[in-house]
């Protein structure tokens, strides 16, 4: 179907930030030099394309102080059927320089887009210099890219004065605009985390999300063989705020369910018998890499190893986990439950051995100011339940309360600096205290947890839901809700960590504005939650509808 599905603005608008600006008819004038692909009778140089290589955009991610990954697919025909490319290997070339219009170029390649990789390209980028800022493009079949910016992780015995990251999950392209990433490409920011959820295997449909834009037939089926995850993967990317957000920072992602299926488990899922289920997994898995700004993590048959650790510096330490793969199966049939003893087996896990053992044993070690488990699920308890009795979610870390009594007794015991929890899946943004016993109101605090919303799933939301009031009267270690759309920031220096929930009012239609509903502080050396003083906080910490007057630009925007 290719460019005949209207997708939004063009990506190209010079507006959205300074460097894409040096993309078309301007890059072209700088000279690439020949590209050299391997020999092969496979590999073919394309002259031209018919439409534009790079549809699906650019990325970067995986920073290390001397390294970061490239990415795209060239995909001309983003939404046929392998993306309109024939089974030929193609040169790709790519550059890597100091300033947006690629006067300083410090590093530069020929990758190899290959057909039984969907013609994506990795390019792991060695030799650059610690906490710099880099821009970088790649040149194909007379196409070239527009420029992406990124940037190294610090030199490892640095101490940043300051680091801004922002964090992102859950996109249900159905479900609404992607407005929450066009205002996160405006952002300065160091580095992006996505959290899980990156597309939804359910079949598209517009679910008055975006009506304005239809789709293949194709598209209305779940997604299970490799082709339906690449299909799928290509409608989420063609969108240009998405593409915005990509090419602005380097991001470090990791995945939840639907990248595969919502709620499985290791190989347990209802939709099939284990061997079959293996592999649709093993699909999703592939088309994840193939997708991604991944380094050297190409799945090894059925499984992929995701979780990983990035040090930025002494100032902050960033614990990558997977909650998906190794994880029992969920107790008691899954679902919410008030009466569950299987969520009590100590020999259930949410993380595996050895994905608990590398965790802990990382903290132990760490030299870092502030320590971050990256990772999907609230981890503090939440109990839905405001009558005597509690009520828990069997796919949450309550479902596995040994797995995460090991992990907060681990932290305690190896005297963890400054422990920061950051989660996705929820599609609400929630603030917490994480105590050692969530049962007992007088327990310690030995962390802090930062739950954010989705970037589209659940559609508009509201700023207090049917969640919201029963979240906030049973769980006291709950200190904010809210339960609208958007993103989070972080401004993290040697003495506080600051927290703030950017939020847009609507997603259903596109152009809504954003501001910062909440934000909070984490002083040094002194776990939980401190209102920020911009943020009206009062009471126990969180706000009411009531208690922020709105920015201008929503407030016409509700009229």
């Amino acid at each position: 179907m290719g460019r005949d599905v209207d997708l939004g603005p063009a990506l190209r608008d010079p507006s959205r930030r300074r460097f894409l600006g040096y993309s078309g008819i301007g890059a072209l004038a700088l000279a690439f030099g020949p590209l050299k692909a391997e020999p092969s009778t496979l590999t073919r140089e394309v002259t031209r394309f018919k439409n534009d290589p790079f549809s699906l955009g650019i990325a970067s991610g995986d920073p290390l102080p001397d390294a970061v990954v490239l990415w795209t697919r060239l995909a001309p025909e983003p939404l046929a059927s392998l993306g309109g490319m024939r089974p030929h290997r193609v040169p790709v070339g790519w550059q890597v320089a100091e300033d947006a219009g690629f006067r300083r170029v410090v590093r530069q390649g020929t990758a190899t887009a290959r057909p039984e990789y969907a013609h994506s390209v990795h390019v792991d980028v060695r030799g650059l210099r610690p906490g710099r800022e880099y821009f970088y493009r790649f040149r194909t079949g007379g196409e070239v890219s527009p420029t992406g910016r990124t940037k190294t992780a610090p030199a490892p015995g640095a101490t940043p004065s300051a680091f801004t990251f922002g964090t992102v999950s859950c996109q249900a392209w159905f479900d609404g605009y992607y407005t929450a990433y066009g205002h996160l490409a405006e952002e300065d920011l160091d580095l992006v985390l996505h959290l899980g959820d990156y597309l939804y295997e359910y079949g598209v449909q517009t679910n008055g999300g975006r009506p304005d834009t239809p789709v293949p037939d194709k598209f209305h089926a779940p997604t299970v063989h490799l082709s339906d995850y690449r299909d799928r993967y290509a409608l989420y990317k063609l969108d240009p705020e998405l593409q915005a957000a990509h090419a602005m920072a380097p991001w470090i992602v990791t995945w939840d369910d639907h990248e595969v299926v919502d709620n499985y488990a290791d190989l347990a899922h209802p939709s099939a018998r284990p061997e079959d289920f293996l592999v649709r997994r093993a699909n999703a898995y592939r088309a994840y890499w193939e997708h991604m700004p991944l380094r050297a993590l190409e799945p090894a048959g059925q499984n992929m190893s995701l979780y990983r650790r990035f040090t930025f510096g002494r100032l902050l330490e960033f614990s990558v986990l997977d909650t998906r793969q190794y994880r029992s199966d969920q107790a008691c049939g899954d679902g919410l439950k008030t009466d569950c003893d299987q969520r009590l087996d100590p020999s259930r896990t949410m993380l595996g051995d050895a994905q608990e053992t590398w965790l802990l044993d990382g903290l132990g070690r760490s030299q870092a100011t502030w320590n971050v488990l990256a990772q999907q699920l609230m981890l503090s308890q939440v109990d839905f339940n405001t009558d005597p009795g509690q009520a828990f979610g069997m796919d949450l870390w309550d479902g596995y309360k040994p797995s995460r009594d090991r992990l907060l007794t681990g932290i305690v015991e190896r005297e963890v600096r400054n422990p920061i929890v950051l989660a996705g899946d929820f599609h609400r943004s929630m603030a917490a205290n994480v105590k050692r016993d969530f049962d007992d109101p007088a327990s310690p605090t030995i962390a802090t947890e930062f739950l954010g919303s989705s970037v589209s799933s659940g559609m508009d939301g509201a700023d207090m839901d049917e969640y919201g009031s029963q979240f906030l009267a049973a769980n006291d270690h709950i200190r904010f809700y809210n339960g609208q759309r958007g993103y989070m920031t972080f401004n993290v220096t040697p003495d506080t960590w600051n927290a703030s929930y950017r939020v847009v009012p609507y997603v259903r239609e596109r152009g809504a504005p954003v501001f910062t509903r909440a934000s909070f502080a984490v002083q040094d050396g002194r776990p939980g939650l401190q209102a920020d003083s911009t943020s009206a906080a009062r009471g126990r910490g969180y706000l009411s509808a009531a208690e922020v007057d709105p920015p201008e630009p929503l407030k016409e925007a509700r009229k």
